[in-house]
């Protein structure tokens, strides 16, 4: 009878190469999870899309931006940074479905980098944020959405909402982990409506009470969405608070903010399931 056995990394270069092989294990399990899927993706693509073309020809005509502009190039980068936040819940259930199954408790009994299943979940999570960021431009494009500033700043636009996405999965990692039964995630899919539509995604703050302005304004959504509205060129990027003045910036601390704060507790309540 033979017992397998495990090589132990000893040195700092053997424990970078064997993480970094557990982070590309888990990662291709990831994405072979979404490709056996293809409904769930499917479907969440299409209820995105529903949302915008809701928005745009149904609704927009009552929207008024202030400056004046088109509200559908108004609309979009609002539904980019919105399709972030549904991507929270997306995680959120790929992970406590892995948890209720009893896939996580096994991953955690095999010699494997102690941070592998979560960044793997991550990686696998943003390939996919990339896709469905790839169809809502495309989407943005066919009802008339166009970036008018340069291709350097569509680049940049496109980097900060991918930086949001990347600070959203760890939270929604971190919810999955927390979690109990399926019947939790109702909540959390509940709770991305109210995150989005209290922000500027849908409308310009300055058409709110003052104090839900205040509010809408310091939402992490807001920062991101006025910044890519100014990078693409798009109008209702302007602002007289101070959150909204230095939407650029916050639009980069807000994501490392949430990533510092979700990345460690993602981390540490995975090693600790059991306790």
């Amino acid at each position: 009878m033979t017992t397998a056995t495990f090589a132990i990394p000893r040195t700092p270069g053997d424990r970078i190469r064997w993480a970094v092989a557990d982070y590309w294990t888990m990662t291709r399990r990831g994405l072979a999870h979404w490709a056996r899927q293809p409904g769930q993706v499917v479907f969440g693509l299409l209820f995105s899309v529903m949302i915008t073309v809701m928005f745009a020809f149904l609704l927009g005509g009552a929207m008024i931006v202030p400056g004046g502009g088109n509200y559908r190039e108004f609309l979009m980068p609002g539904m980019f940074v919105m399709v972030t936040v549904f991507g929270i819940g997306e995680t959120a259930t790929a992970v406590l479905n892995d948890a209720a199954k009893g896939v996580t408790d096994r991953f955690r009994s095999m010699p494997m980098a102690p941070s592998a299943v979560v960044v793997g979940r991550c990686l696998s999570d943003m390939a996919l944020a990339l896709v469905n960021l790839a169809v809502m431009i495309g989407c943005g494009l066919a009802i008339g959405w166009r970036p008018s500033g340069s291709f350097a700043e569509t680049l940049a636009a496109i980097g900060l909402l991918v930086l949001l996405r990347f600070a959203f999965v760890w939270l929604g990692i971190f919810l999955g982990l927390i979690l109990k039964g399926p019947e939790a995630m109702t909540v959390v899919h509940t709770l991305e409506f109210p995150l989005g539509f209290l922000a500027n995604v849908f409308v310009a703050t300055a058409t709110m009470p003052s104090w839900l302005a205040t509010i809408a304004e310091w939402n992490p959504l807001s920062s991101t969405v006025s910044a890519a509205r100014e990078l693409f060129g798009n109008p209702g990027a302007g602002g007289d608070s101070w959150i909204a003045g230095h939407a650029m910036l916050m639009a980069v601390v807000w994501p490392l903010l949430i990533f510092a704060v979700f990345f460690p507790l993602s981390v540490r309540r995975y090693q600790n399931l059991s306790r």
